[in-house]
């Protein structure tokens, strides 16, 4: 049996949001590794307000969460690659920090598809 979750008009918007803003963190992750992503960032403080008490708002929390991290272990990496003994190291910290943040933008975009929080 197939169980429909019926969203209030609020809701739905605040779930096309969201999913507009994993659609716009993720575009900018794989063409610009993360560059541009500052501004659904800042789109995801805005419109994060406007949906506290529903499932929307933790989705809002998990991009602004993905992003400052990948940010520091992109920044770590970066500081590892000024030094000439850190730039393997500098290559491990990029590719898993990549990796992670694939995964979050991926297991966030299937969990709001599924109108669950993350």
């Amino acid at each position: 049996m197939v169980q429909d979750l019926v969203l209030d008009a609020r809701t739905d918007s605040a779930k096309s949001w969201a999913w507009w803003l994993y659609v716009a963190h993720a575009v900018s992750f794989l063409f610009t590794l993360g560059l541009f992503s500052f501004i659904p960032l800042i789109l995801n403080y805005v419109k994060r307000p406007e949906t506290a008490g529903t499932f929307v708002h933790s989705h809002h929390g998990w991009q602004i969460r993905s992003f400052w991290w990948y940010f520091v272990w992109m920044a770590i990496g970066w500081v590892l690659f000024a030094t000439i003994i850190g730039i393997l190291f500098a290559w491990i910290i990029w590719v898993g920090a990549w990796v992670w943040k694939a995964y979050r933008l991926i297991r966030g975009f299937i969990a709001l598809n599924n109108n669950e929080p993350v």
